[in-house]
């Protein structure tokens, strides 16, 4: 078995690895331009959130600044979304649609929505298995070389079904994001937060943020690809 640049299974990862630095751009590139355009009712991206928050019956969530830039989330755990102070200050189209999106979190939650469920009851372990998953493959494989075959197998499938969960969560969170970008494109033209000829920018923001997630899962399923193949020479 092999990992690294000599290992063969390493191809597979190029394309998946050249769609994320093309995912990564697009949110640059999209963030960029439309982060320097105001929406023309002037909204900042925390009056934005307020708005939609306040309109689907969520008056007590509150919202609180962090600081750097696209750090903002909403916490399902704590019932609190924060905004970038880049996102919270700014009347500009990006600020407002990302606003949007996290208050299409929030909406999610409120509505019980099943996969933010799922995901949120998967953080725990994934947080265990992600870390863990890499180290005990990598064990696996010294230990089989050092002629220690049924200790190395079992310590490998273990970190094989620890990756599987990674794949899971990158799976569900998927239908999450999109989901909230829908939602977020909803409120933004229902509450009149920005104007019909400024929701294409929303959405090419919206759908660039996306496209990070489709090339997170497109990444493990390659990466679980591979550890397969890899099992299977063993």
């Amino acid at each position: 078995m092999y990992f690294g640049m000599n290992d063969p299974t390493f191809i597979l990862l190029i394309p998946a690895i050249l769609f994320t630095i093309f995912a990564q751009s697009k949110v640059k590139s999209a963030y960029s331009r439309y982060a320097q355009i105001p929406n023309r009712n002037g909204i900042t991206g925390m009056q934005a959130a307020r708005m939609i928050l306040d309109k689907n019956g969520m008056q007590d969530v509150p919202i609180e600044i962090i600081p750097g830039e696209l750090t903002d989330n909403y916490d399902p755990t704590k019932d609190v979304m924060h905004l970038s102070e880049g996102t919270a200050y700014s009347n500009s189209v990006a600020a407002v649609s990302i606003a949007a999106h996290e208050s299409g979190h929030a909406i999610q939650d409120e509505r019980n929505y099943g996969f933010l469920k799922f995901r949120v009851a998967m953080v725990p372990a994934v947080n265990l298995t992600s870390g863990a998953s890499w180290p005990l493959m990598v064990l696996g494989i010294i230990l089989i070389a050092a002629g220690n075959a049924s200790t190395g197998n079992l310590i490998f499938n273990i970190g094989v079904i620890m990756f599987v969960v990674v794949v899971l969560f990158h799976t569900v969170t998927l239908p999450v994001e999109l989901n909230a970008s829908r939602r977020a494109m909803l409120q933004l033209s229902e509450l009149g937060i920005i104007y019909d000829d400024e929701a294409a920018g929303a959405r090419k923001v919206l759908s660039a943020a996306a496209m990070t997630y489709v090339a997170a899962l497109a990444t493990s399923i390659v990466n679980l690809i591979r550890i397969l193949l890899i099992r299977g020479h063993n």
